[in-house]
């Protein structure tokens, strides 16, 4: 593939994903509206819905993507590990800077990304990864900014159940009716798209106000992801299309997610606004970068 080929398919792929969020913020910016709602629902019941297809789909084989979960946490772990250090070097608390450094934005970017570079094949894997990052953020992070969180309750987030659910369904083998599959597929087809307009919303929110520390992370965490995945990568044998999206993987911007989570438990929200706000913008330029190594 020649460079000018390339370079049109990565304008192909992210093309999608920023202009929907551009019309997010352009219209947040214009109407303020209260998105609360559409993300709750969102997270009740489409994201649920995309992950509970794509793990009790008929191609979902558990045994195959085991490596490709194991190197998802083994990135995200790692990427945490490196950030502990850096923060007490910036003299900042190390619960404001992990959880940016660590989960990334496999839901609002990952999920569309995914299929827009792969096809629809690619899905399951992307689920994977994504629930690997969204379990380890409601158990660990939650830990992390709480020690008092209770998480024998994990079960009940609405994501975690349809992955529990999506997972016995592919080990039992258990045939769903194929009209009771579409309808979960098409609740799930609203997710991907009303997942990115909530980040160009959320973005209308946030300021430019701890900027330094922000570009640093910007900076680090996509460029660290991506060596750390290339590293698990060699370690676990990873190989194919496997390999190209754990890289990828690596190089996610900061999870809007982080910024809830810091609101909710009160650890400088607006310093992690600012890191996740300019970690998504900083995608522009990373994002293309990793698709351009493995495509």
């Amino acid at each position: 593939m020649d460079d000018q080929s390339l370079s049109f398919r990565l304008v192909a792929i992210l093309f999608p994903i920023f202009a929907i969020v551009a019309a997010g913020y352009f219209y947040g910016r214009k109407h303020k509206p209260e998105m609360a709602v559409a993300n709750r629902i969102n997270m009740d019941v489409f994201v649920p819905a995309v992950v509970f297809a794509a793990m009790a789909g008929k191609s979902f084989d558990v045994q195959a993507y085991a490596p490709l979960a194991l190197g998802a946490l083994l990135v995200l772990l790692t990427c945490g590990l490196l950030a502990w250090p850096i923060a007490r070097l910036l003299g900042m608390e190390a619960k404001t800077l992990v959880p940016p450094m660590m989960f990334n934005n496999s839901g609002n970017i990952g999920l569309p990304l995914a299929v827009l570079a792969w096809g629809e094949q690619a899905l399951p894997a992307a689920v994977i990864m994504f629930m690997v990052e969204n379990t380890l953020h409601f158990t660990f992070g939650a830990r992390l900014l709480d020690p008092h969180a209770r998480l024998l309750t994990l079960w009940r987030v609405p994501v975690v159940f349809a992955a529990i659910t999506g997972l016995a369904v592919a080990l039992l083998k258990i045939q769903i009716w194929s009209p009771a599959i579409t309808a979960i597929k098409m609740l799930g087809d609203v997710s991907v798209p009303l997942l990115l307009f909530s980040l160009g919303v959320r973005m209308t929110d946030v300021s430019f106000s701890e900027w330094k520390v922000a570009v640093g992370s910007a900076l680090l965490r996509p460029l660290a992801g991506m060596a750390i995945a290339y590293g698990v990568i060699a370690l676990l044998g990873i190989e194919g299309r496997n390999a190209a999206m754990l890289l990828v993987f690596g190089a996610f911007p900061p999870a809007v997610l982080n910024f809830l989570f810091a609101e909710r438990y009160k650890q400088e929200p607006q310093r992690v606004a600012s890191i996740v706000l300019i970690g998504n913008l900083a995608a522009l330029i990373f994002l293309p970068l990793a698709l351009a190594l493995v495509l």
